[in-house]
């Protein structure tokens, strides 16, 4: 595969293609001939020169970089997503939860069914002309806050004619909590649900514990079952977590198959070095090899399963993201923003609770401009590690949250990250090309 950076173009090549285009822009046709000619026919070599030729011409290799260095990005602070934090309190306490077993390093509260109204107004208010807007209900676990959760969307519903907009809504859960009315109610309302579980049961109940400090499997395992027996053609997504204890992540992937389950992912863990779960340097070449063994596991079970499909394998060549949006990702901080019980606003949900994000309230809109701006500025046209590597458009500099962790700084992306990015990337287009052959 040869993968043009700019333009966004693939090609799949023979050899012969492949090894000339080591030479090509550095040699001519003729000393290009003289170091292949040992290896292949002289007419074969001028004929695959000539198609590398019209490819340039038609701007599908060596295409130039569009200089967008003085990106202009939202400039009307258009805001088109929200996550509602429901509730900070959880019935799980998972040993790597980012969010303090669901405070948030705060005081445990549930948002009030006044909060949540002024959320979706200000919403509704601050999204320009853009009609489809996205909500999440996310904790802690939003279950615990349901009643207050079917009231919003019965007010966001009430006001969608008089602001020209359709809420779409997801709710993400751990499951504990369904039953046939919850299940019946989100199936019907919500565009997306993610229902979170780590893969095998030894796995999930190594680190998704109950508050009583037992495993969490056997009590979530059916009850999601049933969640997506019951959605039919709705998205939904089963979500895991990996860790250095479960290195051999695609074994978990593939235990979601033999459950049913059709739409997977599982997120690397993204925890402070000295913690033992956590995925460090020594463990990047097992996590990498992982992924490729796991893709051609993937290429052979979605031959015979074309539904069953794993989030970091999907990459679409067809009619992806705008230049804009590939430069610039999430728009967290901007185009996306994450709401507490009480109000505050935060870039997403992985920065709140961290008073130095803090953008401003429901009440007095964002009063922290110059943070705002900063993560507007965070792309990947002016962060130096992006420059000049080949997956920049299609991570469009990681994720804000995992640099600051790592670094202290959004703008320095997580190396370990990057790493594992290209290599799902590569995986991903290895899949496409196996798939369509």
């Amino acid at each position: 595969m040869v993968l043009d950076v700019n333009s966004g173009s693939v090609h799949l090549v023979e050899k012969l293609a492949y090894d000339l285009l080591d030479f090509y822009g550095e040699l001519g046709l003729k000393d290009i001939t003289t170091n292949l000619k040992e290896f292949y026919d002289e007419e074969e070599i001028k004929e695959a020169f000539s198609e590398i030729e019209i490819l340039v011409d038609d701007g599908m290799l060596f295409s130039d970089d569009e200089d967008m260095s003085d990106l202009k990005y939202n400039d009307d602070n258009i805001v088109k997503a929200m996550c509602l934090h429901i509730a900070h309190d959880c019935n799980l306490k998972c040993e790597y939860c980012f969010a303090s077993q669901g405070n948030f390093k705060g005081e445990r509260s549930m948002m009030s069914l006044e909060t949540g109204k002024k959320s979706l107004l200000y919403l509704a208010k601050n999204s320009g002309n853009r009609r489809n807007l996205e909500v999440d209900f996310f904790g802690g676990e939003p279950l615990m806050n349901f009643q207050i959760v079917k009231q919003l969307v019965d007010y966001g519903r009430s006001i969608e004619n008089e602001y020209n907009k359709n809420f779409r809504f997801t709710i993400t859960t751990n499951g504990v909590l369904l039953d046939d009315e919850k299940i019946n109610y989100i199936n019907e309302n919500m565009d997306n649900v993610v229902l979170s579980l780590d893969g095998r049961k030894d796995v999930n109940d190594t680190m998704r514990l109950t508050l009583s400090g037992d495993g969490s499997y056997d009590v979530i395992l059916p009850k999601i079952k049933k969640m997506v027996e019951k959605r039919g053609e709705k998205d939904y997504y089963v979500r895991g977590t990996f860790t250095s204890k479960n290195l051999d992540f695609g074994k978990d992937a593939l235990s979601f198959h033999k459950e049913g389950f059709k739409k997977v992912s599982i997120e690397p863990v993204v925890a402070p070095e000295e913690m033992d779960y956590a995925i460090r340097e020594e463990h990047l070449a097992t996590i990498l090899k992982e992924y490729e063994n796991f893709s051609k596991e993937y290429i052979k079970l979605t031959h015979d399963d074309k539904d069953f499909m794993f989030f970091h394998f999907m990459i679409d060549l067809n009619q992806g993201p705008c230049a804009v949006k590939r430069a610039v990702g999430c728009g967290a901080g901007s185009e996306y923003l994450a709401v507490t019980p009480e109000g505050d606003l935060y870039p997403c949900h992985q920065f709140v609770g961290e008073k130095e994000f803090l953008l401003g309230t429901l009440d007095k809109g964002i009063e922290n401009e110059e943070l705002r701006d900063r993560f507007k500025a965070a792309n990947v046209y002016n962060k130096e590690e992006c420059r000049n590597c080949w997956a920049r458009f299609y991570c469009s500099g990681g994720c804000h949250a995992n640099a600051h962790y790592a670094h202290g700084d959004i703008m320095r992306p997580y190396e370990i990250g990057c790493e594992m990015e290209k290599k799902r990337i590569e995986c991903a287009l290895s899949i496409l090309a196996n798939q369509e052959d």
